[in-house]
């Protein structure tokens, strides 16, 4: 088993880094999001609000002004789970603070080979490769500054980027099927 440290020691790199802050989504839904209000709220069909002032988006926008850029691709299945409903219902304001947000559908992320792994790559030298319990809930991240690892997740986000959809787009289909 790796050493695994809290979140928590990590959140100083969505400020710290100096190019870009990319991150690998995999799951069919997070504890987090389950959790909270505007999730409750989303599944009883209460479209959510964007928060322009929430810390994610002022940080994304501060960054952004500093010539930062935060990308991300999220994998989804077809047809979605509650969970990438919400996240795409979400994306919205993280898109208008800056960030560059994408789905891809699991078939092509697995033809793809990405990695079936949720991760944060910061300036294409730094992994944060989330550990996730079968809740959903996150136990701890690795964080590998050097080695193979590192250059896969590089490679994972070449691969992705590219043909990922914006997504707003997907969304746009999804919820006028819902």
């Amino acid at each position: 088993m790796p050493s695994l440290i809290p979140f928590e020691e990590i959140t100083h790199l969505f400020a710290d880094f100096e190019h870009t802050a990319w991150r690998l989504e995999t799951r069919r839904g997070y504890a987090t999001d389950r959790a909270g209000a505007r999730y409750q709220a989303f599944m009883r069909g209460v479209e959510p609000a964007p928060e322009p002032d929430h810390p994610w988006n002022v940080n994304v926008r501060a960054r952004a002004e500093q010539g930062g850029r935060f990308s991300r691709v999220r994998i989804f299945d077809e047809p979605p789970t509650a969970g990438q409903r919400f996240l795409m219902a979400t994306a919205a304001g993280n898109v208008a603070a800056g960030e560059d947000i994408r789905v891809l559908p699991r078939a092509e992320a697995e033809r793809l080979g990405l990695p079936g792994f949720d991760l944060w790559l910061f300036d294409s030298r730094v992994l944060v490769r989330m550990h996730i319990d079968d809740t959903d809930s996150t136990v701890g991240v690795e964080l590998i500054e050097n080695g193979p690892e590192v250059l896969d997740a590089c490679r994972a986000r070449d691969r992705a980027m590219p043909v990922a959809l914006p997504t707003a787009e997907v969304w746009a289909r999804v919820r006028s099927s819902v």
